[in-house]
């Protein structure tokens, strides 16, 4: 006799017994929470006063609830001689542009990769994949004179232009596009008489929105947490990030407006990541990435 298969909403599920379900929820649940934890004294820290900042041991919670750190904050931030506007502006600039740009080059790379066959393309590939293994950092020389011989030292360029050529986003999307894109629609297109940029940008990036939102979200994120920049040394051009740590970096005095500080950056990455938290699931999983 067949077993029976279980379902919820009309749905199958897996055939295990409740107490398995049972038991994964309350794992996962304290995982959960687990990791919550930092967040939460984080929170906790940018709300305490003074005092209660630096008791021992620290506290997940707090007695005396103030916005004072936030006050002061602000205050710091008004008594720069660069206007506070201007490190927003920066900011949300570089993370715009970088991120539109990110998106576009990365998705035609990636389209290229995936779907055109050309002499050198699992070469090449293979030489992003390897790039994944190296940081920055491990270039920095020579990106420095590369930027130094382009003229682009201490401008947005310096900052914008390299985050096109975002490695991990191209491979992301070179693998969603080889697993969810199939030649028989694209073939379709052509024959129709369709060009190669319409049936990459009306056909192809449609099919594959999860991964471009999540390089949406991965190149965003990066940027907008970018701090100190070897290129940039004029104040008009550094970002929130980096005048803030500024700002903050007097002490034991400025711990509560630091604390605030922490709490303002950190908050834009995760309201999006939330946002966007299923897309990225499915990006993952469907590329390899949970191999």
């Amino acid at each position: 006799m067949a077993k029976k298969l279980r379902t919820r909403k009309h749905a199958v599920v897996l055939n295990r017994s409740v107490g398995g379900d049972v038991g994964i929820t309350v794992f996962l649940s304290i995982m959960g929470v687990f990791m919550f934890l930092p967040m939460l004294y984080v929170l906790m820290q940018a709300v305490k006063p003074l005092d209660e900042l630096w008791m021992f041991p620290p506290r997940f919670y707090v007695v005396n609830p103030t916005l004072k750190n936030f006050r002061d904050l602000f205050s710091l931030m008004s008594d720069s001689w660069v206007p506070f506007s201007r490190y927003i502006f920066n900011t949300v600039f570089i993370s715009i542009s970088g991120t539109f740009g990110s998106l576009l080059f990365c998705s035609m790379a990636a389209y290229a990769l995936a779907k055109i066959r050309f002499p050198g393309r699992d070469f090449m590939f293979n030489i992003i994949v390897k790039s994944l293994m190296f940081t920055s950092t491990v270039g920095a020389i020579a990106s420095f004179i590369i930027m130094s011989l382009l003229g682009w030292v201490d401008t947005y360029y310096a900052i914008i232009i390299p985050a096109f050529a975002f490695n991990l986003g191209l491979y992301l999307m070179k693998q969603f596009m080889e697993s969810n894109v199939t030649d028989d629609i694209l073939e379709s297109a052509r024959l129709d008489g369709a060009t190669e940029f319409y049936t990459f940008w009306v056909i192809a990036m449609p099919m594959v929105k999860p991964a471009w939102l999540t390089l949406i979200i991965y190149s965003f994120n990066g940027l907008w947490n970018a701090g100190a920049s070897i290129y940039i040394q004029s104040e008009q051009l550094k970002t929130l990030n980096y005048a803030i740590s500024q700002i903050t970096a007097g002490g034991i005095a400025r711990a509560g407006a630091s604390a605030a500080a922490t709490v303002i950056m950190m908050a834009v990455p995760i309201i999006v990541f939330v946002v966007s938290q299923s897309n990225i699931i499915e990006t993952m999983g469907t590329s390899g990435m949970k191999d």
